[in-house]
């Protein structure tokens, strides 16, 4: 989950460009120190959300992204966020106001 998380945050990012291939599955196993099939599944979680295509005995590569569906991950990707953070504050016992003026006090921080 992790490997797949920070390809896409990557790839959201911009940081590969449309047409570039990801690292080949058994090098970047071999420098995560991980299984093949573990980078297998991640990449494969990839091409089930359309970020990257398999190509028979060449690898994976980069999707075009249009800025609709960057829009959509990035807004998943918070509504997950803070679905997570809702969560973790009933554990912590915080009711809905500490929890909204912590997230005012964060963004206050980070000037968003």
């Amino acid at each position: 989950m992790q490997i797949a998380n920070q390809f896409r945050t990557d790839i959201l990012a911009g940081k590969y460009a449309q047409g570039e291939y990801l690292p080949s599955i058994r090098r970047l196993a071999k420098d995560l120190k991980i299984s093949v099939i573990t980078t297998m599944k991640a990449y494969e979680e990839l091409a089930e959300e359309g970020l990257v295509t398999a190509v028979q005995g060449k690898g994976f590569y980069v999707n075009a992204q249009d800025s609709e569906m960057l829009q959509e991950q990035h807004l998943r990707k918070v509504e997950e966020s803070l679905t997570d953070a809702i969560h973790a504050a009933k554990v912590a016992g915080m009711g809905q106001e500490e929890l909204v003026h912590m997230l005012q006090t964060l963004l206050a921080v980070e000037d968003v």
